[in-house]
């Protein structure tokens, strides 16, 4: 899937269930931010991510509230934002899917936040979540 949406010209191909809604990306997990709602597919569909987990945690700490169920196309597309999570992609805002714009094409507030306290974990610097880091 990866080296056909790169040959299309695209960064990331965005994979369905076998039902037809949103699942994961080729090595990511993906959250769509609408209202002030965080969702994310549910573990029955994709691969349970560190990051994934550890940002559901983060935003739930913060308030947000975060539903955990299967999503579609089209609810991606209309999205306020959108973005990826994982080992490598960290917390990636999306903005574009499919050629359609989700949200205003840059990174939300949501996105925002949680990218940064996310940076602010893994750097140190962050004393609630001392006990996810392990230093060498």
């Amino acid at each position: 899937a990866k080296n056909e949406v790169k040959k299309a010209g695209y960064d990331e191909a965005i994979m369905l269930d076998t039902e037809g809604y949103v699942a994961e990306a080729s090595g990511e997990n993906i959250f769509l931010v609408r209202d002030g709602v965080i969702k994310t597919t549910p573990l029955n569909s994709i691969l349970p991510g560190i990051t994934r987990s550890s940002i559901v945690s983060m935003a739930r700490d913060r308030g947000y509230h975060v539903k955990e169920e299967r999503f579609t196309r089209d609810e991606l597309y209309t999205a306020d934002e959108a973005f990826f999570t994982g080992t490598a992609a960290e917390v990636t805002p999306i903005r574009e899917v499919d050629d359609r714009r989700i949200g205003s094409g840059r990174p939300g507030p949501v996105t925002a936040e949680l990218q940064d306290t996310f940076f602010k974990v893994i750097k140190g610097k962050d004393d609630k979540y001392q006990s996810w880091l392990t230093y060498l």
